[in-house]
């Protein structure tokens, strides 16, 4: 039985980006936290239900989960994230970047 170790990893990453615990992603999924930790380990395979809860919990899509599609994920992953927060932590968000392109203009104008 061949696992997919890339599949595995980026079930954690994703998890881990989002800030979501073991224990609200199985139960959303519908498995034990010991079966995520299999799954996320590489030690368990991934049914083909819990892939498409995977893809709906983290805005992944399927393929992208499979093959993997990181500059795209990192944009759905950080809307996906950033939809979750209040509206005051939104605004310190929206605040720290636009600081940070301040900063990088200052840099490339050398003021």
């Amino acid at each position: 039985m061949k696992i997919d170790m890339d599949l595995a990893k980026r079930l954690k990453s994703a998890r881990e980006f989002l800030q979501l615990s073991q224990e609200y992603v199985a139960k959303q999924i519908n498995v034990s936290r010991t079966s995520l930790v299999a799954i996320e380990a590489g030690e368990r395979k991934v049914s083909s239900e819990e892939l498409k809860a995977f893809a709906d919990i983290y805005g992944w899509g399927i393929d992208e989960l499979l093959y993997g599609k990181q500059e795209i994920n990192n944009v759905n992953m950080f809307a996906r994230a950033f939809s979750t927060l209040s509206e005051q932590d939104q605004h310190e968000i929206m605040n720290l970047i636009e600081f940070k392109k301040r900063m990088k203009e200052r840099i490339l104008n050398n003021v």
